[in-house]
């Protein structure tokens, strides 16, 4: 049974979740949409509406919040495309998590099945922290951005953690789960040292209300999609190797 969980079966596709087409197509699409949401996360702050004094006023702050409600203001449609492209990335990298867990499956049953689940918890959070950013981006409609701001700065940590700290405890899941999942794929050879050093960094990126994307978010979502997109191919076209020992020097 566990070595056919080392592909992804052609003749029996409704026999495994999320299925070979969803699985495959989620890892191809999930990492340059993930990408461009923190891109355009990026270009909200960086892109030219503010200057360096205002920046430099926004580094000053304990919490990103105020930048990030401030360019709402600034460019509306242009932070809007960025968390719609986030969330969306984020709900795809779901089914993609699920398939790679069922790809180290192989080998590490365990390690996969508990990584991928950890893993899974941290996406949850992750859409709860996206509908809090959107909260606070219509709230500015109705009260203004001053007045915003000092709302929700005043009531941070309760909206940062959630009802009973049920998000922030599941997001890290996102670190724990991408350890576990990731040394899986690497035991289980999925991926080699290289790709599995790839996915661990992805797995550092932020968590939280009204984060800002930084230039290392790019750099690791964007090498990230170098990485996933590849095996959502072999995953689509059901070219994917049985279960291999791990090298130390390896892609």
């Amino acid at each position: 049974m566990l070595e056919r969980l080392s592909t992804l079966p052609r003749e029996a596709p409704g026999t495994w979740f999320p299925g070979r087409y969803v699985g495959g197509g989620a890892l191809i699409l999930a990492p340059p949409i993930w990408f461009a949401g923190f891109l355009l996360r990026y270009l909200g702050l960086h892109g030219g509406q503010f200057t360096d004094a205002e920046l430099d006023a926004f580094a000053e702050l304990p919490f990103a919040a105020p930048a990030r409600l401030t360019s709402y203001v600034r460019d509306p449609a242009l932070v809007t495309a960025g968390d719609a492209l986030f969330v969306l990335g984020a709900i795809l990298l779901f089914p993609a998590a699920v398939t790679l867990a069922h790809l180290a499956a192989s080998r590490c049953p365990k390690l996969a099945a508990w990584g991928g689940t950890l893993f899974v918890f941290g996406l949850f959070a992750r859409a709860y922290f996206a509908g809090a950013d959107q909260t606070g981006f219509r709230l500015i409609a109705e009260n203004g951005l001053d007045d915003t701001v000092r709302s929700i700065m005043a009531g941070y940590a309760d909206i940062a953690y959630g009802p009973w700290r049920v998000p922030v405890t599941a997001s890290f899941g996102q670190y724990v789960g991408g350890l576990l999942l990731g040394l899986a794929l690497w035991r289980s050879g999925v991926f080699g040292t290289g790709r599995t050093l790839v996915f661990l960094a992805s797995v550092t990126i932020w968590v939280g209300v009204l984060k800002e994307a930084v230039v290392p978010d790019l750099v690791f979502t964007g090498l990230l999609a170098l990485v996933l997109v590849p095996l959502g191919i072999r995953v689509l076209r059901d070219r994917l190797a049985g279960p291999v020992a791990p090298k130390p020097l390896s892609w």
